[in-house]
């Protein structure tokens, strides 16, 4: 039997270098640096996919998006998230919400929270009240304390239609 509700987690990191916009939920914030991947290297956006492809049983963002594939460079990830969104909708699922933890000494995420849950919560087809975005440091401990990278985490609830 397949529960009528399901919940998937998300994860993502990515290091910080010079020369790359920092865009995260889809929103680019002014920095001296940004984030590097195959894509656009958006952590955010990237931890939200796997957590509704967690939720929905669906495999994970590197399955259905592999960073081999010359298809997916410098990607959109809002794109990406949008083809999930009806991924996760054609399997059968509705998303009932999404909470996202933001982990970067610098910048401050609060100036640009707002922006952010509006982009994603367009992008995920949900009201703002869907979706969280959270932030936090990394006390100046590990990679993201030492200002060398940006890590993201991410739940997502769904249920069966």
């Amino acid at each position: 039997m397949t529960p009528s509700v399901r919940t998937g987690i998300g994860w993502d990191s990515h290091k910080l270098v010079a020369e790359r916009k920092l865009i995260l939920g889809g929103v680019e914030l002014e920095h001296t640096h940004g984030l590097l991947g195959h894509s656009d290297a958006d952590v955010l956006t990237h931890a939200i996919i796997d957590a509704l492809l967690g939720a929905a049983g669906l495999d994970d963002i590197g399955a259905h998006f592999p960073d081999t594939d010359a298809a997916f460079k410098d990607a959109d990830s809002l794109v990406l998230l949008r083809d999930v969104v009806a991924r996760v909708r054609s399997a059968g699922f509705a998303i009932d919400h999404v909470d996202s933890t933001v982990i970067m000494e610098r910048p401050k995420l609060s100036p640009h929270r707002a922006a952010i849950r509006a982009t994603l919560a367009e992008a995920l087809g949900l009201d703002g009240g869907q979706v969280n975005v959270k932030a936090s440091t990394g006390e100046g401990l590990g990679f993201v304390g030492r200002g060398e990278g940006v890590a993201a985490l991410a739940v997502a609830t769904v249920s069966a239609r």
